[in-house]
């Protein structure tokens, strides 16, 4: 599970389709008829930009949303030098950006203060109006960084950054402008959203906490070198106990009593702890029956799915057609405001 509660988090690569119907996103309506026959101006050219701590993904997406192509590396912003992202950007997307009227738009950590250059937070209730007023403009009219957004709970703040591209995109090819949104990873974030506009969020940092219990702790002196499969009975029996303990600081040793009296076989600790650290959240946050939209890698929204549908709760899984899609529906505010 590495840092990201378990398995290998490979990106699933999956395209986007426009479709024909209208799609909602609150405070608009997005449409297939993108050619120039609902009365505007056909869509740019649009260049789609994910730019991670360790990756980087970019996207050739065609005016009805779908994507023409894909390509990725290891170039993420901790590689770059901090006057190398434009060289960076070339290598990946080059050939792409030299075709005329080219709109370029880039989400994810190349906005942080690590990055490119800082977009700030854009604060919430925040929708696609919002994070286009705020953009952060590399190369004015043509290269843009996406702004994260920004919330506050009694008075301490929590952040995010790309994560709210994958939100709005998710909600976009569902039709969708309201609902839970969960998504997994080295930190989950948990958000509301209402009327086309995140609301509130709340971030877990149970893949970290995860990372550190499977290495560093006393646990690890009794887990196996390597995750393996999903063992999905441990899971669940981690995920139960979880809610049944009350607290992670309270369930944790489990892992090593288990394995003390031969209660849990070695090959599926991973699994149990898995669902230890999965269930606290879903402890926290997972109070109420309403479906959930999950957004993320396909090993760790099945996790979720799992977990969640042993409470009783739907779900709706994406995995990186809602950042693209996202990014395209952001183009489609720039043009249309």
């Amino acid at each position: 599970m590495d840092s990201r509660l378990g398995g290998n988090d490979e990106v699933p690569v999956v395209l986007a389709q426009a479709g024909t119907q209208e799609i909602s996103t609150g405070h608009f309506l997005l449409d297939s008829r993108l050619r120039g026959s609902d009365g505007g101006s056909p869509m740019n050219p649009l260049i789609a930009i994910d730019w991670g701590t360790s990756s980087l993904r970019a996207a050739r997406i065609a005016a009805d949303g779908s994507v023409r192509e894909e390509r990725a590396s290891d170039r993420g912003i901790l590689t770059v030098p901090p006057s190398g992202f434009p060289d960076a950007l070339a290598q990946i997307a080059g050939d792409w950006l030299a075709a005329p009227d080219t709109l370029c738009l880039i989400s994810g950590m190349a906005g942080s203060r690590q990055g490119w250059q800082e977009a700030p937070y854009a604060p919430c209730p925040a929708g696609f109006d919002e994070i286009a007023d705020a953009l952060s403009w590399v190369e004015p009219g043509r290269v843009a960084l996406v702004p994260g957004l920004c919330c506050e709970h009694d008075g301490v703040p929590d952040v995010m950054r790309g994560e709210e591209v994958q939100v709005f995109g998710a909600l976009a090819l569902q039709g969708a402008s309201e609902g839970l949104l969960v998504l997994p990873g080295t930190h989950s974030k948990w958000v509301r959203v209402q009327g086309g506009r995140v609301t509130t969020f709340a971030t877990c940092m149970s893949g970290e906490f995860y990372a550190l219990l499977r290495s560093q702790s006393i646990l690890a002196r009794t887990l196996p070198a390597e995750d393996g499969p999903l063992d999905a009975q441990a899971f669940l029996r981690g995920v139960r106990h979880a809610r049944a303990a009350g607290s992670l600081l309270a369930s944790a040793f489990s892992v090593r009593t288990l394995a003390l009296f031969d209660a849990l076989p070695a090959a599926a600790q991973p699994s149990y702890l898995s669902g230890l650290v999965i269930g606290e959240e879903l402890r926290l946050h997972a109070n109420d029956a309403q479906p959930v939209t999950l957004v993320g890698s396909a090993t760790l929204t099945e996790r979720y799915a799992l977990a969640l549908a042993d409470l009783g709760i739907a779900t709706h899984r994406f995995g990186a057609e809602a950042t693209w899609r996202g990014l395209w529906a952001l183009a489609r505010t720039l043009q249309r405001s």
